[in-house]
């Protein structure tokens, strides 16, 4: 335990601001809450702790002893180790936010390289850097939105196949605001022809998934088209690895991209540091929440880098913040920014393919065994949801006796799919641990 404060120096403090006791700073606060008992063990050394904490830790089963086939928003990709030697150096290990450019140029520059890499790979004009996750991401998008008709327009209009998570913290967003949030109620099977009859003079902004929650690919130029015909903004939630394949939502009207980062390099990490994607339109830009790294050249004439528009930065007019985000995932960007540039165009496309024809692969085998089916019959990416003849979470129990970490439980999203099973497959899967799970799957449906 470490005090920083001598007894004198607290009572100095208390003091100063008229308190005889530390515990006159609890007054207000309800007496059956003060102090309460916690029932926590007696204290320990250093080295007790870490050897019951080590304890605990050999009890988990980990990705690395199973062989994965979950995804559902946090996928099981190849991370080069090069990503993580370049991560770990102590000029970007210990950086801390650059307000100061002049010895911040390393740092400024790969925040600039990773938003010039975002905005050519999902054909918008401009990146921000960064927020701290998919979703929210996309709870930005829809307050960016809003900030843009200045609350005239109060209608959100949620693909019902957006991630759950994400609809979850929109709603997070908006729960004490006069926002309207359609669309979520809608049956799975209809795509995007789904929302059109919601779009009208109050919509601000339309967002969709890309591929979808579900591993669907969909054609949203008519939805982007009708959205803008009612004067709306459109929004598009990608996985930035199924770029390297499909059309960037640029080319087909998207006004703004939000993405989770995390298969660029980024490990699964229980979940977190990931990385929160925003692109969009160069008009919009003062609207966007999060830091911008911009070009420019010095007294000398020298190439160097800034946090640009920084009049419109949380930091500088707060009063005028358009969000309460700040912070960048700055770490994450940096591992993102490798990763792409590692690869490069072509890389990033054979990742892609290796995801693509594998989850295919295994979603033909999946389909031809005795019970099974895939749930809809649309175009994927590298994730696929199965129709299963037991329960998803009886699956999903017999395969830890295999030693595979099955697919995620739809029936955790909608009581109605309990029966459904999101499998995604990663160029992390060979063809024999693709086989290996057809055979384990036919064994426990039949157990």
């Amino acid at each position: 335990m470490f005090l920083p404060h001598t007894d004198a120096d607290r009572e100095s403090m208390l003091r100063a601001i008229g308190v005889e006791r530390m515990e006159d700073l609890f007054k207000s606060l309800p007496g059956d809450h003060l102090f309460p008992d916690l029932g926590l063990p007696e204290g320990m050394s250093e080295m007790e702790a870490r050897a019951e904490i080590q304890g605990f830790a050999e009890a988990n089963e980990t990705t690395a002893d199973l062989i994965s086939f979950l995804g559902a928003g946090a996928y099981n990709h190849y991370s080069p180790a090069v990503v993580d030697s370049i991560l770990r150096r102590g000029e970007f290990y210990t950086a801390y936010t650059p307000y100061q450019p002049e010895i911040s140029q390393g740092t400024l520059q790969a925040i600039f390289e990773y938003q010039s890499m975002i905005a050519n790979l999902t054909g918008m004009d401009v990146s921000n850097a960064s927020h701290y996750d998919g979703a929210t991401s996309v709870a930005e998008a829809v307050n960016m939105a809003y900030h843009h008709f200045r609350g005239k327009r109060k209608k959100i209009v949620l693909s019902p196949a957006l991630h759950p998570h994400y609809r979850e913290t929109v709603h997070t967003y908006t729960q004490y605001s006069d926002y309207q949030v359609e669309g979520e109620d809608l049956p799975l099977e209809s795509g995007p022809e789904g929302l059109l009859p919601l779009l009208d003079e109050n919509t601000a902004l339309v967002v969709v998934q890309y591929p979808d929650f579900f591993g669907r690919i969909f054609d949203y130029q008519a939805l982007a088209d009708a959205a803008h015909q009612a004067g709306a903004l459109f929004a598009v939630h990608v996985n930035p690895l199924a770029l390297g394949l499909l059309k960037p939502p640029g080319e087909f009207g998207a006004d703004i991209v939000t993405g989770e980062g995390q298969p660029l390099g980024i490990p699964l990490s229980y979940g977190g540091p990931y990385l929160g994607i925003f692109a969009t339109r160069q008009q919009y830009v003062r609207k966007m929440a999060g830091r911008l790294v911009g070009e420019t050249v010095d007294s000398r004439g020298q190439r160097g880098y800034v946090l640009t528009l920084s009049t419109r930065e949380q930091h500088i007019r707060r009063e005028k913040a358009t969000s309460n985000i700040c912070t960048n995932q700055g770490l994450m960007a940096l591992a993102a920014a490798i990763y792409l540039s590692l690869l490069g165009k072509n890389g990033l496309r054979q990742v892609a393919e290796l995801n693509y024809h594998k989850a295919h692969y295994a979603a033909a085998q999946i389909a031809s065994l005795p019970g099974f089916e895939l749930m809809f019959d649309v175009p994927f990416f590298n994730e696929f949801a199965v129709r299963c003849p037991k329960p998803a979470a009886e699956i999903n129990a017999a395969l830890l006796d295999y030693e595979i970490l099955g697919g995620y439980d739809l029936g955790q999203v909608a009581p109605a799919l309990d029966h459904g099973l999101l499998i995604a497959v990663t160029e992390m899967n060979s063809r024999e641990e693709i086989d290996y799970l057809i055979s384990a799957l036919e064994e426990v449906s039949h157990d």
